[in-house]
């Protein structure tokens, strides 16, 4: 399996250039967060050659916005709400960021390190 590690900045440019190269599949993203920052993860797959991609995008600072991939593969579209529902992670160009998961008036991203586990909160299933 190969990978691609990159910086934000060359995310749209890089993912242009592997779906010329074959991979047209948007198989996978998320994001993980180690404390000072997040990475994200994306998976891309050939299906000519059954070969896999990760392009992995590293120092992701917690404010920082993404460029959508949306456009470039239509199946970034739930990965990405899913990523800013959970994280936080803001998709510049998505055309329909909002919650996927958590009801809107939800406060917070539960996949955060920040995030306070033990803090009261509503029960958003009443």
């Amino acid at each position: 399996m190969n990978e691609l590690r990159i910086s934000v900045d060359e995310l749209r440019d890089k993912a242009k250039e592997v779906k010329e190269s074959g991979y047209t599949y948007f198989s996978f993203m998320t994001a993980v967060d180690n404390g000072q920052s997040l990475t994200l993860y994306y998976k891309l797959l050939n299906v000519e050659n059954d070969s896999h991609l990760w392009i992995i995008v590293e120092n992701v600072p917690y404010d920082a916005t993404v460029p959508s991939l949306y456009d470039i593969f239509e199946g970034a579209d739930w990965h990405e709400r899913e990523c800013y529902d959970l994280f936080g992670v803001k998709f510049e160009g998505h055309p329909n960021l909002k919650r996927i998961l958590l009801p809107d008036d939800y406060e917070g991203h539960p996949l955060l390190k920040s995030f306070p586990i033990d803090a009261p909160y509503k029960d958003y299933r009443d």
